[in-house]
């Protein structure tokens, strides 16, 4: 893939009382690839709902390239055309400064299906070294994110 200027990928997600936390993990862990797992930590937070109902949150920043690119070709291979689409109509509502934010089915993410959705998503924030929507746009035409 060469080198993408990709400064780092945070992945958070929010794992609700009646969730089974690892289940959850494993879902957020489906972006990355295989080889590079064992050097990816989530950091673990506490959280209360509105009504005091426990949530925990994890979240992992990712900026080793090699595994950067992995969870980029796994974006670019298993995001559907109508997703990739979807992604390029709203690119200038998931850009700010430099930053791309994608969120992903989770459940479908468990069973190693990428999807686009809106409601309890794993959140997916591509910073890119570059600041200007214009060249972001390009390095994710030519990465494949976008058509």
């Amino acid at each position: 893939m060469g080198k993408v200027p990709i400064a780092y990928i945070e992945i958070g997600v929010f794992a609700h009382a009646t969730e089974d936390e690892e289940k959850v993990l494993e879902a957020a862990r489906s972006l990355i690839p295989k080889e590079h797992l064992e050097n990816v930590t989530f950091k673990k937070r506490r959280l209360k709902g509105d009504y005091g109902n426990p949530i925990t949150f994890f979240k992992t920043k990712i900026r080793d390239i090699q595994v950067i690119e992995g969870i980029v070709e796994n974006l670019s291979l298993n995001l559907s055309q109508d997703d990739k689409e979807r992604v390029l109509r709203e690119f200038d509502l998931r850009l700010d400064k430099g930053s791309l934010y994608i969120r992903l089915d989770k459940q479908l993410a468990l069973k190693k299906n990428l999807r686009l959705c809106r409601s309890d998503p794993l959140h997916v924030k591509i910073r890119f070294k570059a600041k200007k929507a214009q060249k972001v746009a390009e390095i994710c035409r030519q990465v494949g994110i976008i058509p």
